[in-house]
């Protein structure tokens, strides 16, 4: 069946709104924008949705909400929340209803205020205490820094791994983010800044840890043979897979380790593409360890040794592998969930649309969603129509 999938849908469109600071502006504002221009980059009309796919912090029911703010009455909705990993794993999930004829065009979006809304924060605190991790709650963790930091510090006793390979990660984000206009931050950062910031969760400090901040991203997914009325290039769903481990940190089955080695698995077999054939990879870095533990899961270096793949530039401007070309959480957006962004960005860069910070040539690339606290990954590989 997942075999059967590939090529069979594209996205469309892609649009964002708000990214950084949106004061004055309600969530549902913001998603409702972002999703006007993802429909219309798709060359659709409001109307046109009849598929429907968000999860949410701050809502019980967001889909319900969504689509009531939208004025769309869909025929096939979801509201799943993995986490993080929502928003990578809903193409595949897309790709299936349009195979299976239950809509014909699925708006994908998710947004919130969580920098510049109290209203958000509370509701976090709230659904944080309803929630509650048995094994790990009495201790009064700081999560999700704490969880992070445990895999951080296990990686770097196990494998060698340097506080400042960890800072090569930051560093690169940053550089990519200068390049790129959306980015809420983009002053200047070395290894030295990151090291010296204010300690978090030890071995982390601040600059090793995703941004706050509001935004909203849509993407639209429609049927490869569909007649688009897009004046840019689709892009192609080649592969995806999704995977699970646990849901507490202290249940993970070996913390130097995450499902991304089964979801990327999953999305390669999919893709009969294998990690050299990946130009561009949108990784989600909530945390600098993130991109270090996704890069040797997903097959681009052997386990244990991620610190050394992305020392001395390999994943910034002009690296062998770009890696969060728009910045990343840690520099460009991460409005509680970044999932969406990765797909955002790869949508662009294999349109070409990214300005100074383009790939040359860039012709295939590879989303990675990462939900809870290393607990549920997603993974979907996308490509050009010439690299089908």
């Amino acid at each position: 069946m997942s075999a059967g999938l590939r090529g069979t849908a594209v996205v469309a469109g892609a649009g964002t709104a708000g990214l950084g600071d949106a004061s004055g502006w309600s969530e549902l504002e913001l998603m409702a924008l972002a999703a006007r221009n993802a429909v219309a980059d798709a060359g659709l009309e409001m109307a046109d949705i009849d598929g429907l796919m968000t999860a949410s912090f701050s809502r019980f029911l967001p889909s319900l909400s969504v689509a009531e703010y939208l004025g769309i009455r869909p025929s096939f909705f979801d509201g799943t929340n993995i986490g993080g990993a929502s928003y990578v794993s809903y193409m595949l999930s897309a790709a299936m209803a349009l195979h299976a004829g239950l809509c014909n065009a699925v708006l994908v979006v998710y947004g919130s205020t969580a920098r510049s809304s109290r209203n958000f924060r509370e509701h976090a605190r709230a659904r944080a205490k309803l929630d509650e991790l048995p094994c790990e709650a009495p201790y009064r963790p700081f999560n999700p820094a704490s969880s992070y930091a445990l895999a951080a510090a296990r990686h770097m006793h196990q494998y060698g791994t340097t506080r400042e390979q960890l800072a090569q990660v930051a560093v690169a984000a940053r550089q990519w983010a200068q390049q790129n206009p959306e980015a809420f931050v983009r002053t200047p950062l070395s290894v030295e800044d990151v090291l010296a910031s204010r300690p978090i969760s030890e071995p982390l400090t601040v600059l090793d840890c995703c941004l706050v901040t509001d935004g909203a991203g849509a993407y639209v997914v429609t049927r490869a043979d569909a007649q688009s009325r897009s004046k840019s290039a689709p892009v192609y769903l080649l592969g995806a897979g999704v995977a699970m481990t646990h849901r507490q940190i202290s249940c993970m089955p070996d913390l130097t380790e995450t499902a991304a080695r089964e979801s990327g698995r999953r999305a390669f077999a999919m893709s009969g593409l294998g990690p050299g054939d990946i130009d561009v990879a949108q990784l989600y870095d909530a945390f600098t360890i993130n991109v270090l533990l996704f890069l040797e899961d997903l097959g681009f270096c052997r386990k244990g040794e991620g610190g050394g793949f992305v020392s001395g530039g390999r994943i910034a401007p002009g690296g062998a592998l770009p890696v969060n070309t728009n910045g990343g959480g840690l520099s460009c957006v991460h409005p509680g969930m970044y999932g969406v962004f990765t797909v955002i960005e790869a949508v662009r860069q294999l349109r070409g649309e990214c300005g100074a910070r383009q790939v040359p040539d860039a012709r295939t690339a590879l989303c990675h969603g990462n939900g809870g606290v290393l607990s549920s990954q997603s993974t979907v590989i996308l490509s050009t129509a010439d690299a089908l």
